[in-house]
């Protein structure tokens, strides 16, 4: 294995978390001061969203006329731009929606391939706890930048100039640790699906990454509202979203330790059952604080083992160009969930008190209805061989 390089990575990947987790509340925050409507800061956030589903797209070209330092030092700068000119661009709706989906395009291109590099660097054994190291880099520094946000406050310029920083220090990290060769793509580079044919050649994965991008979306946009609306203090329901992402980052380093020692399906279905019970549950469980947190944090760990487990899966079974483009699919569909999942749990809380635990309930369930179909492949190919 490349130490090396798989240090680059995943220091490369907690800044892209730091970043996100900074930026996000930090545009939304001084749009709301600033007298904006949620309609208007609503599609400012999800311009980062959008680029990184327009990110998907463009993986491909890079890869084959672009070495990996070149698209990495690509990707980070274009990150650090947008990052370093924010200040300058709240006066222009047009500026400011430019940067931020520069910022997706720039960060959904360095996630789909540090993603399928980390899985390449990873033996077969190991690969479900390195596959964890990098999910909890990234969550871990993704809760790093709303502590920053309470640090110095919105208005201070602290935040970007930490943030741009830390982009000096990736790009620096970049020329050191990742190699100046090209992406290989195997004997003839010849990919076996396209982006939109992975949903058919692998549905139970594809369920699990739009699962945990629609639970992400809403967790760190709308549970702080749903929990106000049952009689919660403002500052007990922003610890809620900590709590959870606290859940995501502490588990999934055991859940990858488990994942190499049990069937990886049967792990992966376990984690979308016991998301799918907590989101039923949550409505009742929000009126019994001491039961509340435990379970938060159980969301979370079941949540983020979803996602983890489904980019597991990914490099045990595809390889070479595969790999990327199964990747690049990946990106293509966290752009979707994130898009989607405020929009359905924001209309199902306008219907119903406790709208947004039945939806993602409802999410977690057609999650388990594949992952359920897909361990009962993984266990008839065993008994077959």
């Amino acid at each position: 294995m490349n130490t090396r390089l798989l240090a680059g990575l995943l220091f490369a990947v907690s800044i892209v978390g730091l970043s996100l987790g900074a930026t996000l509340p930090l545009v939304s925050l001084r749009l709301l001061d600033a007298g904006a409507s949620t309609l208007h800061i609503g599609i400012l956030s999800a311009a980062p969203a959008a680029g990184m589903m327009l990110s998907a797209f463009l993986v491909d070209a890079c890869c084959r006329h672009l070495t990996r330092r070149t698209i990495y030092l690509l990707s980070f700068g274009l990150c650090a731009l947008s990052v370093g000119l924010i200040e300058w661009a709240f006066d222009s709706t047009w500026l400011l929606g430019l940067l931020r989906l520069g910022m997706g395009v720039g960060m959904g291109i360095a996630i789909i391939l540090g993603e399928s590099w980390v899985n390449e660097l990873s033996e077969e054994h190991n690969r479900g706890k390195v596959m964890a190291l990098y999910a909890t880099a990234f969550t871990g520094c993704q809760m790093l930048g709303p502590t920053m946000l309470a640090l110095f406050g919105t208005h201070s310029p602290w935040v970007i100039i930490v943030v741009s920083g830390c982009y000096a220090l990736a790009l620096a990290s970049i020329v050191w640790t990742v190699p100046n060769d090209y992406v290989e793509h195997g004997d003839d580079g010849e990919k076996s699906f396209t982006l939109g044919g992975f949903f058919r050649v692998a549905p139970a994965l594809c369920m699990g990454v739009l699962f945990f991008s629609f639970f992400d979306a809403v967790i760190l946009s709308l549970l702080p509202v749903y929990a106000t609306n049952h009689a919660y203090a403002v500052g007990v329901a922003a610890l809620m979203v900590t709590v959870i992402l606290t859940g995501d980052m502490l588990f999934q380093l055991p859940l990858g330790w488990l994942a190499d020692r049990c069937e990886r399906t049967t792990v992966h279905l376990v984690c979308g059952v016991v998301a799918m019970l907590i989101g039923l549950a949550l409505p009742w469980l929000i009126q019994v604080q001491w039961l509340l947190w435990p379970a938060l944090v159980l969301l979370g760990a079941v949540a983020g083992g979803v996602y983890t487990l489904a980019l597991v899966l990914i490099g045990q079974q595809f390889k070479g160009q595969d790999l990327v483009t199964a990747n690049a699919s990946v990106g293509l569909l966290w752009g979707v969930g994130s898009l989607v999942g405020p929009l359905v749990s924001g209309a199902a809380m306008d219907v119903a008190p406790h709208g947004l635990p039945m939806a993602l309930a409802a999410m977690a369930a057609l999650f388990v209805c594949f992952a359920r179909s897909s361990r009962r492949k993984a266990y008839a190919a065993r008994t077959a061989q």
